[in-house]
Parts: structure tokens; sequence; C-alpha cells
């Protein structure tokens, strides 16, 4: 008579059975017990591999449809313990909490987002600039031929750091070839006294400074130099000049003359110019043109939203523990890539954003661990693209602030856009009661407006009495308020109903 449990898992018809296995082998007819339970166990584990053809899925047993008779036991355990059990190790465990208080913590955080930070996990978004100029170099040192770049971009967009990962590049590709090791020299040009002095930088590199060559300059001994086998040095200088708009805009002559070098039939400089305008290569490179030594121009775009959110990641995966929430980093690549797509600029907002987080803690209680949220964000990309009006508020002395403070009061639910003095006089007043500030007199306060009349945030009429004197907002109520974003004691003068 069948079972329960075989008419379970075998909903199918019998079949004619064949003569090979109707018959028992030897083997099978001396079975034991405990041999017949293994062969069931194994054949059970191999059913359930994935290599059988009825496997379906590790989270879906292959008898699901046929009731819960023949489920396995792993189904009937929480979702979370069968999980583990079928990926065990696979499964990623949870990164340790960011405890903000702690001083170590929070200082490495700042310093993984400081823009002089140099990220251990290398430069990222910046792999096809790179092999370009890599390939230039290398080209360069095997043909042992001088040659010219020009690497432009916005600022912020790697140009520096890129150029100085290809030169580590360049000499460890030279050793690992068994070639020469070119020199290198790296020139600022807002470092330079002189424009002219940078010759006189490649020609010390070069170590063959003579006295009795006084005479010349030294822009005359590199071309002396250059010009002839005999004198030309042997081994390659690979020479690059950051901020070359300053070259550009003050003295092209030596812009010119620079890339000249690499003319001569035995110079054995490699050039890289970088700088940040994209423009200015067509204001130059035509000269440079006809004077056949136009150089190869590599372009930096300016990042987009994807590659800066991606930088932002990579330097802060040296940390142990999550810092910024996701739409936080997002919120921030966005803006930035919409406005500049200055790497730099994102850093700064993401250590702004972590500093008035920071200051938050203070004024908290809880001792909990948290992260920088999309807030924070938002205050520190306010900070950072907020126009010159707001700069310029935000330096006044704190009297004229809360006058500011008034005025805004005073038209902010009103369709007048005057006032009078008095009227001023006593909003502010009650301004000053309100935070517990003492408040000046008539005769300053009226001089006060008038400064802030010469700066025009306002405008003052004229009248026989000061008090009686029609005052109108020059600015936007709004730049008043963003102003003072943040900042509980002005948000509460803000917050006083006009007088």
């Amino acid at each position: 008579m069948p079972t329960l449990r075989s008419a379970t898992l075998s909903p199918a018809p019998a079949a004619t059975p064949s003569p090979t296995a109707a018959t028992p082998s030897p083997a099978a007819a001396g079975t034991t017990p405990s041999s017949a339970a293994k062969r069931r166990m194994t054949a059970r584990r191999a059913a359930d591999s994935p290599d059988s053809p009825h496997f379906t899925s590790p989270h879906k047993s292959p008898l699901a449809g046929t009731g819960n008779f023949g489920a396995p036991k792993m189904l009937s355990a929480s979702p979370k313990s069968s999980r583990k059990r079928l990926y065990g190790d696979l499964v990623p465990a949870e990164r340790p909490k960011w405890n903000p208080r702690d001083p170590a913590q929070m200082q490495a955080v700042k310093e993984a987002l400081h823009v002089a930070t140099t990220p251990s996990c290398g430069l990222v978004c910046r792999d096809d600039e790179q092999r370009r100029v890599f390939e230039f170099c290398k080209a360069c040192v095997q043909q042992e031929r001088a040659g010219s770049l020009y690497v432009c971009g916005c600022p912020g967009t790697g140009k520096t750091l890129s150029i100085s990962k290809v030169k580590q590049s360049v000499s460890r590709w030279a050793d690992e070839m068994g070639m020469e090791t070119p020199d290198d020299l790296s020139i600022n040009c807002t470092n330079l006294g002189n424009t002219s002095d940078i010759f006189g930088k490649i020609l010390e590199k070069f170590q063959v400074r003579k006295k009795a060559s006084g005479k010349l300059s030294p822009l005359q001994q590199l071309q002396r130099m250059f010009s002839h086998k005999e004198s030309a040095p042997r081994r390659m200088l690979l020479v690059v000049v950051d901020e070359m708009d300053y070259l550009i805009t003050r003295d092209r002559a030596v812009l010119h003359d620079l890339f000249m070098l690499t003319t001569h039939q035995f110079s054995r400089c490699i050039l890289i110019g970088i700088a940040n305008a994209i423009d200015l290569a067509d204001r130059f490179l035509p000269k440079l043109e006809s004077l056949n030594c136009k150089p190869l121009v590599i372009t930096f775009r300016a990042y987009s939203k994807d590659q800066i959110s991606n930088i932002i990641n990579h330097r802060l995966k040296v940390l142990e523990y999550d810092v910024f929430e996701p739409m936080a980093i997002e919120f921030c690549a966005r803006k930035v890539a919409a406005a500049t797509g200055d790497m730099r600029k994102a850093l700064g907002v993401c250590r702004s954003a972590v500093e008035i987080f920071e200051s938050g803690l203070q004024d908290s209680s809880d001792k909990g661990a948290g992260v920088v949220t999309f807030d924070h964000m938002d205050i520190a990309l306010s900070k950072a693209f907020r126009p010159a009006v707001v700069n310029n508020i935000l330096c006044l002395p704190q009297h004229q602030q809360m006058v500011l403070c008034a005025l805004a009061n005073t038209f902010q639910h009103s369709r007048k856009k005057a006032t009078t003095l008095g009227e001023l006089n006593k909003s502010y007043i009650e301004i000053c009661r309100s935070t517990q500030v003492p408040a000046v007199g008539m005769l300053e306060f009226s001089n006060m407006c008038m400064i802030l009349s010469d700066q025009g945030y306002l405008k003052l009429g004229q009248s026989k009495e000061d008090k009686l004197r029609r005052v109108m907002l020059q600015i936007d109520i709004s730049d008043i308020t963003f102003a003072f974003k943040g900042s509980r004691f002005f948000e509460k003068c803000l917050e006083q109903p006009k007088f």
C-alpha cells in the first residue's frame, strides 16, 4: 500500500519497469538499511545541486508546486537564516557604523576629502587622458626626440594630478624596459619672479652652467646646447610647466621661445604645458603653428555628475564606515556638475557638509552614531554657490545686519515698498529687545542707515526730520534670508513680526 510520502514525491504514473531495473544486483540485495539511507540522502542532495536538470533556484524548491508535504525543512526557517545557510560567506558583512564623536574618525574623514590628499586608490575617470599623455612621453623617450604637449581644461578637472601620475608611470616603464629614466622638472609659473627665469631653471637641471658663458642668457645657452650634437645632453628631460596661463597673458615671447626649444635638432626636452582656460589654445596656437612648433593638445573636460560621485566614493573607500547618505552625495554631484564641474569645489562642499554635521553634534544630546544627510549637504551647497551680495551681507557689522533683518520683516508680509526711518527704528528696537542686544540711539541708527544706503542695500529719501525719511530696500528679501540661513541668532531676528 503506498504511503503518503511516496504519493507526494512520485505524482507521475508508474512506468513499465525495465528488465534491468526489475532485477536487483547482488550488491543491492545485500544492502544494509544504513547504506540505503545514505543513498537516499545522496540522491536528495543531487536533486538539489545546480547540475541537476530539476534544479531551479536556491530560493525555490523543485517541489514547490506539489504541496507542503514534500517541502524541505529549510523553507520552514526564516528568510534571513535560509539566506545565510544558502550563501554562507557570500553574504556581505555589515560595515561598522561611523562614530562622529570620535576625533580620530572625524579627522580621517576630513583628510580623505581634502584637496591636497592624493587618493590611495589612484586617479579615476581620467584613464583616457592619462593614456594619451603616457603614450606621447613613451614615444619621445623611445625615439630620443623632443616634443611638446599642451594640456588644457577648466580648474579642478584633474590636470596636474594626472600629469603627476604619468610622470611616475614613465619612470616605472623606463626601469622595466632597461632604458635610461628621464629627468623631470616641475615649474609653476605663478612662482616666477620674472617670466624669463623659466629658462634658468631648465638650464640648472641640465647642470651645464659655466662661468665662461656668463655673457649669454639662459635661453641662448639652451639654444646653443641643442644645436650641436657634442654639447647636447645625453639624458632626456621631462619639463612640466603648470599655470601656463601666466605666460600667455604676461609674456608671449617667452611662451614661444619655450616651445621653440623642442624644435632644435638635438633637443632633449619633453615639454608639457598645463593651463586652465580652453580658449587660450586658439589664441596662441596659430603663432606656434607658423613657427613649426605646434604642440599636441589634450583637453580635460569638466567632470560629469557620475564622475564626481564616483570620485567621492573612491576617496571614501579608505574608511571602514559610511559617512554620507547616498542621496547627499548625488545631490552634491548634480549641483557641482551643473555649475562648474570642478572636483575641488565638490570636495570642499563635502568637507563643509561634514563640518556642519559636526557643529550640530555639539548642540545635540543624542549620543548615537549618524551620517551626513541631505539637509547638511543642502546648507553646504547654499554656502558654496551663494551670490556676491550674500557674502557682502555676512561681512557687515552685527547691528547693520539687524537693520536689514528689520527691513525684511517690514516688507516680507506687506505690499508696501517703502517705510519711514522712524518705523524701521521701532522694528529694529523690537528685534534688539527680543534678542537681548542693547540697541543704539536714533542718531547712530540714522548713520547706520546712511552707510547701508551708500553701499546700495537701501535707499534713503530726504526730509526735514530723520524719522520721516522714506526708506526703500534695494536688494531682494530672499538674499537677506539666504545669507542668515543656518544662523540661529539671525533666524530669530527674522521671525519677529512686523511692527
